[in-house]
């Protein structure tokens, strides 16, 4: 376990002016608090926390943070307050370990749901401090470095898969690359441990047959530049197998197939040293096709600059090199860290905006906070903007937008602003009108075509890739389900209260409110029109005279059957608005009258008023509501319609049959054999009609052939 003065040392190492005697009070005070508590391993507690602080120093964290570390589980594993730590290590400390503290506090009965109430509440925490975060991806690592002291197998199962879905990607994608490599391989080494073994033999033969390969390589290396006058600094690292693995996994190829194990990184003074020590190194080896990529031009998401590329180089070997200067190699090692805003000071503008435009995707996380959903959709979100590959677009005024691949115009609409994403109609790429769910390259230019009539669809959401689409999508879709159940609550209401002959005005709702605990009258209204309300409890609770009579029920069937005043609902198409859909096997046409009934949680089922199916609900007319159709004359909707067909069973007379039904104008969409006997078919066919008219006039064409002895619609 780490000493006191040896964790202040090696603060003062890279901040002289740290708050040496803030340390060594929260030393001294956490190891008291901690006391005999052992851990899983024996060891006693407190050495978990020092060991957390230590790994924060080699991130070069400042001392509220190396404080933070030493505190971070007194609140919820000993008896120490928020108000204690205030008092003794200011509010700035306090904060940051609250922010800690308040992951551990969640106790849901679904470990799903636990993972992703998790994950929610830490991004809402760190949202507020970046420091936050950095606390717990240390906490994480040290205690994957000491789980197998864990007894169970299920509960390590458990924790690797969490850090390896959750807590690695997090570190990659805040720039930490040496903790999200730690992460993933010792997740790795819990959940295939068999597959760990055989990739750690290969490095070991590897190591064997290439012998001193590496550093010949990269003596030659720095030859080959320092020839061209160039000074660099160049290491030779070997990769880890869970990054072995991944790449394997990633382009379906065997263990023997995997050259590149090692790679070699050249660090430079300066941006221009990269560019001419990439062509220095081109111009003397062949590069491998496909193999380059330019992260100065364009960097990640997280600030990760350098220039990757493989070569046949010295020996003949498959080299791997990154081209860095010394800067963009301290951002790659320690990330976010490397960035530090808190050390810049607020004065610095240039470091404030370059930290806020790297770290983007944190604000929009927080974003999607804001407007709610539930915490799996927000763990999906994460995971989606965590695990992406890149796609660089822009847009016409030349714009950058940083999308995962497999994005779509629909994506880029929604990267650029949500106002963007909602009105989007169409789009046209390098400009040509192409389909929304087009897939976006790198370098495609995107125009957003808008109309202020569009909405969302929820056919969207089936070839979106980012977080932040799937969730405006799906927040859209949930505002208008409950803008079509408030409208057509207030409908019922209306009809409800005009039949028992009481005004249903507003201000007379409201009274309602508090005794039925709504919020608003949307709210009120939505829940009739869900069916989760009874409209005649409302009616009693404005009018407690009328309770028991019974009048809400009458009114309302009254109002079903057409004989009062209750305004109708309008069927568009399809059925517009998720509240409305058809009950199976039914085919009402626009024509015909139907009916709806309210169902608890789902809205209204169609049916035709002939329909055998209505008389299960002839005890509960509180729940039949009259629909109407409104078809578009300049859009018209096909809609499906059941004949049953008996026909003689002779040779053409199924050709007969559906050349009619062409000539008419419909198309058959399914066909089955019923029957057939010597004499006669008994064909079931599901064609397409406009309406009822189209459909009538299509069978009785079908009776005058000579060889149709019935034509039925069947109803159920």
């Amino acid at each position: 376990m780490m000493r006191q003065y040896e964790l202040v040392d090696r603060v003062l190492a890279y901040d002289p002016k740290a708050d040496e005697a803030l340390i060594n009070r929260a030393y001294v005070y956490a190891m008291k608090q901690h006391g005999s508590q052992k851990r899983a391993s024996g060891d006693p507690y407190f050495s978990h926390p020092i060991e957390v602080a230590g790994i924060l120093t080699d991130l070069k964290l400042d001392s509220a943070t190396i404080v933070t570390a030493l505190l971070h589980d007194t609140v919820e594993d000993t008896g120490s307050t928020m108000e204690e730590l205030t008092e003794l290590f200011g509010p700035q400390v306090a904060q940051l370990v609250d922010g800690v503290t308040k992951l551990t506090r969640i106790e849901l009965t679904s470990e799903h749901s636990k993972q992703a109430e998790n994950f929610r509440k830490f991004m809402l925490a760190m949202s507020n401090d970046i420091r936050v975060l950095l606390v717990k991806l240390a906490d994480r690592l040290h205690n994957m470095r000491t789980l197998h002291f864990i007894k169970s197998q299920e509960k390590r199962q458990r924790i690797a898969q969490e850090t390896m879905e959750i807590y690695a990607p997090l570190a990659g994608r805040m720039g930490i690359q040496e903790f999200r490599d730690e992460l993933e391989d010792l997740a790795f080494k819990e959940l295939n441990p068999e597959a760990r073994e055989t990739l750690l033999k290969r490095l070991n033969d590897f190591r064997e047959e290439s012998g001193d390969a590496v550093e010949k390589i990269r003596e030659e290396l720095i030859s080959k530049l320092e020839e061209h006058g160039l000074h660099s600094t160049v290491t030779g690292r070997e990769k880890r197998p869970y990054s072995m693995w991944r790449k394997m996994e990633r382009r379906g190829i065997s263990l023997e197939q995997l050259s590149d194990i090692f790679g070699f990184r050249v660090i430079v003074e300066t941006e221009e040293d990269c560019y001419r020590a990439l062509g220095i190194l081109h111009t003397s080896w062949p590069m491998v096709p496909g193999r380059f990529k330019d992260y100065i031009s364009i960097p990640k998401n997280n600030g990760y600059r350098s220039i990757h590329t493989t070569m046949i180089g010295p020996l003949r070997k498959r080299v791997e090199v990154q081209i860095r200067t010394r800067k963009m190699h301290e951002v790659a090692e320690l990330g976010i860290a490397a960035h530090w805003i808190y050390k810049e000071g607020a004065g610095n503008a240039a470091g404030t905006q370059e930290f806020a435009a790297t770290f983007r995707w944190l604000r929009q996380l927080v974003e999607m906070l804001e407007h709610g959903g539930t915490p799996e959709e927000f763990l999906e979100y994460s995971k989606l903007q965590m695990y992406s590959d890149q796609v660089f677009c822009f847009t016409p005024k030349g714009s950058l937008i940083t999308l995962p691949r497999g994005a779509t115009p629909i994506d880029f609409a929604y990267a650029v602003h949500t106002d963007i994403g909602d009105t989007c109609v169409g789009c046209k790429i390098n400009g040509r009108h192409l389909p929304l769910r087009t897939v976006l390259k790198n370098g495609d230019e995107v125009e957003i075509i808008r109309s202020a009539a569009q909405r969302p669809s929820p056919a969207w959401e089936a070839f979106v890739a980012t977080g932040k689409a799937r969730s405006a999508i799906r927040r859209s879709i949930r505002a208008g389900k409950q803008a079509e159940f408030s409208r057509l609550g207030k409908q019922i209401l209306k009809g409800v209260f005009d039949s028992a002959g009481k005004d249903s005005g507003d201000a007379v709702l409201e009274r309602a409110l508090g005794a039925l605990r709504k919020q608003d009258l949307t709210e009120l209204f939505a829940s009739v029109g869900d069916g989760t309300l009874d409209p005649g409890r409302v009616l009693e609770v404005v009018y407690p005279e009328l309770e028991g009579t019974n009048l809400a029920k009458t009114g309302l069937k009254k109002a079903a059957n057409g004989k009062d005043g209750l305004s109708a609902v309008k069927l568009t198409g399809r059925g517009e608005g998720l509240a409305i859909r058809f009950a199976p096997e039914t085919y009402p046409l626009p024509g015909e009258r139907i009916v709806g009934i309210l169902t608890p949680g789902e809205g209204i089922t169609v049916y035709p008023i002939d329909a055998t199916a209505l008389q299960e609900f002839d005890e509960e007319s509180q729940r039949w509501i009259d629909l109407t159709w409104e078809t578009d004359p300049e859009n018209p909707q096909t809609f499906t319609a059941r004949l049953r067909v008996i026909a003689r069973n002779e040779v053409g007379s199924l050709g007969h049959i559906a050349m009619l039904i062409a000539d008419y104008g419909s198309n058959i969409t399914n066909l089955s054999l019923a029957q057939r006997d010597v004499d006669f078919y008994d064909i079931q066919i599901d064609l397409d009609v406009r309406d009822l008219k189209h459909l009538t006039r299509i069978m009785s064409a079908l009776n005058g052939l000579s060889c149709v002895n019935k034509v039925i619609r069947p109803r159920r």
